[in-house]
C-alpha cells in the first residue's frame, strides 16, 4: 500500500457532546431573569438535560437522517383503499418524541411554563427544526380550544401530555395527541376571509360537514386540526379529527405533500374536505377571533425558532474559527473575523433576549403584559425572523467552502432560515397587524412605551431612538407605505431597551452604537472597531 498523500490537520472537531443550553449565556441569563427563584434549580436541570441531548452526536445523526429521508405520502393501501397517511423516517419520530417528552406541548400546565417551554423550544430547534411545526401547533391549540370549555376539558389533557403516542386512532384511546392547523386556501392565502370552504350544519348541535380545500395544512399526520370555514353566519373555527370516535377515518384527503426549500423532515400538505365531520369551536362568524390566540402563540414560536437557528449558526461559526488557523494564527484572533463574529453574536443575543421577554409576558398574563404582546409579538415576528437568513448565510461563510458542503450542516440552516418569516403571516401581514394595534388599541402602545421607558437615561443613543420613534408616530399620514420602517424601529428600540437593562455593558454598548446609533454598515462585520469585540465573541463561544 502506498504512502498517504497527506495527513488531515487544521480541521475543527465536530461541535458535539456539549450542553446547548448551558453554553448559551444569553439564554441562561434570560431563564434566570424570568423564572421564579424557587423553580430555578429544577428548570436549569431540565433544560440542561435537553441541551445535552440536543448537542449529542446521536441526536445530530437523527437530524441528518430525518432530512435525508423526507416524509412520503401513502394515499392508498395495497388493496386500493384510500388511507391518506404520511410516512416518516424513524429518526423523525425519535426527535418529535423527545420534544413532546421535554414538555414542548405542556407549557399551560406548569409554573413559569411559557418561559421554560420557550427556552426548551429554542434549544430543541438547534437540533432539528423540522419537528417544530407539530410541537408549535399542538402547544398553540390550547388557548383556541378554551373558547369552548367543553372541548377544552376533553382535549387539553391530551394536548399537554408528555407522551408521544404515534399512529391514527380515536383520540380518546391515546395517551397524547398532536394538532395541526389549516387556514390558507389557494385563492386567498393570508386573506383568510376569502376562504371558500363551506361548513353545513348537521343535526347534532355544534357539528358540521365541511366541503373545500386547504392549500397549506401543517403537520398532516396529526390527530386533529383547527381549520377555518364559511358557516351560515360567516367565517368560523372548527375542530377536525383525523379519526372519529367510532374508529372510522374522517374524510381528510391529502392531495400531495409540498416540496419545500427547507424544513424538509416535516410534512406540509394540500388537503381536500368532502363531507368531512367537524365540531365548531367558538361562535359562528367569529372564526378569526377564536383562532387568533393560536396564531399569536405560533408567531412567538416563529421568533423563538429563528432565535434558535441564529444561535446554532453563530455557535458553529465561532466554534470553527476557534479551532481553524489561517494566516499565522486562529481565525478567532483575526480582527476582521472577530468583528464579523461579534456582529453575528450581537444579533443572536438580541433575538434571544427579546423572545424570552415575550414568553415571560405570556406567563404573567396581566393586562399590561397582554397589551405589550399585542404590538411586540408581530413586531418581533417581523424583525427577528427577517434577520435569521442573513445571519445563517454569513455564519456559513465563516466556515468558507466547508460551510457550503452539506456535511457541515450549515446548508440546512441556510435553507431553514427564511421559513419563520413566511409562516404564520409574512412581513407585510405583521407590519399591518402592528398598525392595526396602534390605531385601535392605544393601551398597546402605552404598554410598549412603559417597557422601553424603563431603560431611558441609561444610553443616549437609546434615548434618541425613542424620541425619533415618537416623532415618526406623531404623523400617521400615509403610514402604510412606511409600515415596515416603523415596525423595524419598534423592534430595534425594544431590543435595545432590553439589552441596556439586562445584558453586559459591552453588549448593550455595541447594540446601541450600531443598531440605534447608526455606526454600522449594511453587512455584518462593520461594528465600530473601538468596541470590546473580543468579549462579545467569547460570550457566544460554545465551549465543547
Amino acid at each position: 500500500m502506498g504512502a498517504s498523500t497527506h495527513t488531515v490537520t487544521n480541521q475543527p472537531p465536530p461541535l458535539a457532546g456539549h450542553d446547548v443550553f448551558a453554553t448559551d449565556r444569553a439564554l441562561v441569563e434570560a431563564v434566570e431573569r424570568h423564572v421564579e427563584a424557587d423553580l430555578l434549580d429544577e428548570v436549569r436541570e431540565e433544560l440542561s438535560g435537553l441541551g445535552r441531548s440536543a448537542g449529542s452526536a446521536q441526536v445530530q445523526e437523527w437530524a441528518a437522517q430525518a432530512n435525508d429521508n423526507p416524509p412520503r405520502l401513502r394515499s392508498h393501501d395495497r388493496y386500493g383503499h384510500r388511507i391518506d397517511e404520511v410516512e416518516f423516517h424513524p429518526a423523525w419520530h425519535r426527535l418529535l418524541g423527545k420534544g413532546v417528552a421535554a414538555g414542548l406541548t405542556a407549557a399551560w400546565t406548569r409554573p413559569s411554563g411559557q418561559v421554560r417551554r420557550a427556552a426548551a423550544f429554542l434549544v430543541w430547534t438547534q437540533a432539528e427544526a423540522g419537528t417544530g411545526c407539530p410541537l408549535s401547533m399542538t402547544h398553540a391549540a390550547v388557548p383556541a380550544l378554551r373558547a369552548d370549555p367543553e372541548l377544552a376539558a376533553e382535549w387539553e389533557p391530551r394536548l399537554t401530555s408528555v407522551v408521544y403516542d404515534r399512529g391514527l386512532r380515536p383520540a380518546h384511546l391515546k395517551a397524547g395527541v398532536l394538532f395541526g392547523m389549516g387556514m390558507t386556501e389557494k385563492q386567498g392565502g393570508s386573506d383568510v376571509r376569502a376562504n371558500t370552504t363551506v361548513a353545513r350544519p348537521l343535526a347534532e348541535a355544534g357539528t358540521y360537514e365541511l366541503t373545500g380545500h386547504k392549500w397549506f395544512c401543517s403537520a398532516p399526520m396529526s390527530d386533529a386540526f383547527l381549520v377555518l370555514a364559511q358557516a351560515p353566519e360567516g367565517l368560523t373555527c372548527f375542530l377536525v379529527p383525523r379519526v372519529l370516535a367510532d374508529g372510522t377515518r374522517n374524510v381528510f384527503l391529502i392531495q400531495r405533500l409540498k416540496d419545500k426549500l427547507g424544513n424538509r423532515s416535516n410534512a406540509s400538505a394540500e388537503v381536500e374536505f368532502d363531507g368531512t365531520w367537524a365540531r365548531r369551536v367558538g361562535e359562528e362568524g367569529r372564526g378569526v377571533r377564536t383562532i387568533i390566540e393560536m396564531v399569536a402563540a405560533t408567531r412567538l414560536d416563529c421568533v423563538l425558532g429563528s432565535a434558535g437557528l441564529m444561535r446554532q449558526a453563530v455557535a458553529q461559526a465561532v466554534h470553527h474559527c476557534t479551532h481553524r488557523e489561517a494566516f499565522g494564527g486562529p481565525l478567532l484572533d483575526k480582527p476582521l473575523m472577530r468583528n464579523v463574529l461579534a456582529d453575528l453574536a450581537l444579533e443572536s443575543e438580541a433575538a434571544t433576549t427579546l423572545a424570552l421577554r415575550l414568553a415571560a409576558a405570556c406567563d404573567d398574563g396581566g393586562e399590561q403584559e397582554r397589551a405589550l404582546l399585542r404590538i411586540a409579538v408581530p413586531a418581533a415576528k417581523y424583525w427577528v425572523t427577517k434577520r435569521c437568513a442573513p445571519v445563517a448565510v454569513e455564519a456559513a461563510e465563516c466556515l468558507g467552502g466547508n460551510g457550503y458542503v452539506e456535511e457541515s450542516g450549515m446548508p440546512r440552516l441556510v435553507r431553514e432560515s427564511p421559513l419563520n418569516s413566511i409562516w404564520e403571516g409574512a412581513g407585510n401581514v405583521q407590519a399591518l397587524d402592528v398598525l392595526r394595534a396602534l390605531r385601535r388599541e392605544p393601551g398597546a402602545f402605552d404598554a410598549y412605551l412603559r417597557e422601553v421607558g424603563a431603560a431611558r437615561g441609561a444610553d443616549h443613543r437609546l434615548d434618541a431612538a425613542i424620541k425619533n420613534l415618537l416623532t415618526e408616530l406623531a404623523d400617521l399620514e400615509g403610514v402604510e407605505a412606511r409600515a415596515r420602517r416603523l415596525v423595524e424601529r419598534l423592534a430595534l428600540v425594544l431590543q435595545g431597551a432590553l439589552l441596556v437593562r439586562y445584558a453586559p455593558p459591552e453588549v448593550a454598548d455595541a447594540f446601541c452604537a450600531s443598531r440605534l446609533g447608526g455606526d454600522w454598515g449594511p453587512t455584518f462585520g462593520t461594528l465600530p472597531h473601538t468596541l470590546n469585540l473580543a468579549s462579545l465573541v467569547e460570550r457566544a463561544r460554545p465551549a465543547a
